[in-house]
């Protein structure tokens, strides 16, 4: 899912060499984002339907605007509508095979596709009522209807979302069949309680995460549409240049910086990686900087976006009903971790910069802050948004309505990138397009969500994982995480949560981890799949701009990114992190700052370098050391200081000797 996808902008040219270098760097991140983002590997329509399809989803996105303001219809009629939408734009959008290039091509098996399953759901919305009433009396009419609505749904998602989701499901849906024919050998009696269940009901596909989506997050994908008109985007790259971009290995800190900011407002790893990574990693690269490192960092950065608030990959929405609590609240929670994860890699990435010997960028190529304080207008959306949400003034569907409007007004405004209708109608157009995909996902986890519930699955991984696991509960936190990496691989932002929430954290919970630090567990591991080989396709997206090794890279960016991998285990021993159960303020403080010292540790191990190279005997106690700091204890905590403290005074001390001796 992309709620802010980001486009490369050519400068104009200033000779003919340069506009073919130009044209040239943006067919590879063309090309990139085909291979490794399925949501750029759509149809190609000009002229004529081109201006039809483009009017369709403008016209897609002002219902949802409207609908989701203003209906009051039965969730059977709403969502059935919704998604009967997304199957007509859907196959619109996307061709079978990703590699199709033919221009206002669209097949005739594509066209019998999209109007039997969007019929196959606008006739349920039509409907609703007397199929409701029939309940699990259903007709094998309405069997049939329901069979022809999942199956095309579920190729619509092999398009847009990819295999790996649909892998999950149709395991669940074997499963699930022999689950119900071990009650009754009727098959056709074990096909209408599936269908009626995964297609009739609020627990299948139109269950809680479509529910959401069309919700919340539809318009935050539309919201994210009108960012990218404003110049947002680049505005965040700008601020991240001229705030650290003048200090040794700038490019890369730029990247990191800039991708923590954008992560506030987008919903898409690899969409991240290639849009940011097509300025920064060049950049890292020309600095001195390996091309799998450069790759590595823009991908754990970009990455990172997902887990930052107040968006979260949308899946702060998602987070907020499953558990039952306020969304400001999860914003809120999400804050400290988030930095912690940023934090991580930004010190990883000075050690690096350090170790090389690497300068920043010169201070004339940088953007003056003087000028960009002239136009933190532009984030006036932003921060109506997080007022608005905060404040409980208005519902999270008003407030996004609202700060659309903001946009487009600040937009106005915007001398140097001044919206117009065209770009209006490119934001609304491209508000639908991201739709389709998060949609597609979230009908997807809603069918897994309902075989889990159906066949009593969840309570039999969580009684072998607590078995398994017994009185350790670090044996089942580690279990989880693997149950949640595999589980995630490939999936995106917002399915891949829906799946971890229904599988993996009534695990933790079982284990007696509390509600909201079990979600926020199994969040992070969901998301870190996305750097984490064998299926790290961030990673593969950085390495394919970087020209770099794509397993190495993976390998770099899972080691940078160390601190998803520890900081989730800080805040389930002590949910004090998400503000669980706080006592006081300087609580919080501590666990910050010696979680912090802990990841400086961790990350210095990981580097082997400090004020010189560091033996190994000392990696092992700086990194002995960070992972004491992280155990949420005093005791631990002073343990850790005073062995990281000790080699980095050592350290110290030797460099300036070995210095003296040289001179």
């Amino acid at each position: 899912m992309s709620l802010f996808k980001k486009k490369v902008e050519q400068a104009p040219a200033v000779d003919t060499a340069a506009a073919v270098a130009g044209d040239d760097i943006a067919a590879d991140i063309d090309e990139v984002m085909r291979k490794y983002d399925r949501e750029s590997a759509t149809r190609i329509w000009d002229g004529v339907p081109k201006i039809i399809v483009t009017a369709i989803m403008a016209i897609f996105s002002l219902y949802c605007i409207g609908m989701t303001l203003f209906s009051t219809a039965l969730p059977e009629v709403r969502l059935t509508l919704f998604l009967g939408c997304i199957v007509v734009l859907g196959y619109l959008a996307y061709p079978a095979k990703k590699g199709s290039m033919k221009v206002n091509s669209m097949p005739w098996y594509d066209i019998v596709l999209m109007v039997a399953g969007s019929s196959c759901f606008f006739y349920f919305a039509i409907n609703a009522l007397p199929i409701i009433k029939l309940a699990t009396r259903i007709e094998p009419i309405h069997v049939v209807i329901g069979v022809i609505g999942i199956l095309i749904l579920a190729e619509l998602c092999r398009r847009c979302v990819g295999i790996p989701i649909l892998c999950v499901v149709g395991a669940l849906l074997v499963y699930t069949f022999y689950n119900q024919l071990s009650y009754n050998p009727d098959f056709y009696q074990a096909l209408k309680n599936v269908v009626f269940k995964l297609f009739y009901t609020t627990s299948g596909v139109i269950g809680t995460p479509i529910n959401v989506c069309y919700k919340f997050i539809v318009l935050f994908i539309i919201f994210g549409a009108f960012l990218e008109r404003t110049g947002i985007g680049d505005y965040f790259v700008q601020l991240a240049n001229a705030v650290v971009g003048r200090f040794s290995g700038g490019p890369a800190k730029v990247a990191v910086v800039a991708s923590a900011l954008e992560g506030m407002c987008s919903g898409s790893s690899v969409a991240n990686t290639v849009g940011s990574g097509s300025v920064t990693i060049p950049m890292m690269k020309k600095t001195g900087y390996k091309p799998e490192f450069a790759a590595a960092v823009e991908a754990a950065a970009s990455t990172g976006g997902q887990i930052m608030p107040p968006i979260m990959g949308a899946a702060a929405f998602l987070m907020a009903e499953y558990i039952d609590i306020p969304y400001a609240e999860v914003a809120v929670k999400a804050i400290l971790p988030a930095l912690l994860y940023f934090a991580g890699i930004f010190i990883a990435v000075h050690l690096e910069a350090k170790k090389l010997g690497l300068k920043g960028i010169p201070k004339e190529q940088l953007p003056k802050l003087k000028d960009l304080i002239s136009q933190i207008y532009l984030l006036i959306p932003l921060v109506l948004l997080v007022w608005l949400v905060s404040s409980n003034t208005r519902t999270i569907q008003t407030a996004a309505a609202l700060s659309i409007v903001a946009t487009i007004v600040v937009g106005a405004l915007n001398p140097k990138n001044r919206i117009t209708l065209k770009k209006i109608l490119e934001a609304l157009e491209a508000g639908a397009r991201g739709a389709i995909t998060v949609a597609c996902a979230c009908a997807m986890a809603g069918i897994i969500a309902g075989c889990i519930t159906v066949t009593g699955l969840a309570s039999i991984l969580i009684n072998g994982i607590v078995s398994v696991a017994g009185n350790a509960t670090i044996i089942g936190l580690v279990l989880t995480m693997l149950c949640c990496i595999v589980l995630g691989m490939g999936v995106p932002t917002t399915a891949n949560y829906c799946i971890m929430a229904s599988t993996c954290a009534p695990i933790l919970t079982q284990l007696g981890f509390p509600a909201v630090a079990a979600h926020f567990f199994v969040f992070y591991f969901g998301i870190v799949a996305d750097i984490t080989p064998p299926v790290a396709l961030a990673a593969y997206a950085g390495s394919a701009i970087a020209k770099s090794n794509p397993m190495k890279t993976g390998i770099t960016a899972t080691k940078l990114a160390i601190a998803a991998f520890i900081v989730p285990y800080i805040f389930a021993y002590n949910p004090a992190m998400l503000l669980e159960g706080v006592t006081g303020w300087y609580q919080v403080v501590q666990i910050a700052l010696s979680a912090l010292l802990g990841l400086f540790g961790v990350a210095a191990a990981l580097n082997g370098h400090l004020f010189r190279k560091v033996p190994v005997v000392l990696r092992l106690a700086l990194m002995a050391g960070g992972l004491c700091m992280m155990v949420p204890e005093t005791l631990t905590d002073i343990i850790g200081f005073v062995a990281v403290a000790a080699v980095v005074i050592y350290q110290y001390v030797s460099n300036k000797k070995h210095t003296a001796v040289e001179v």
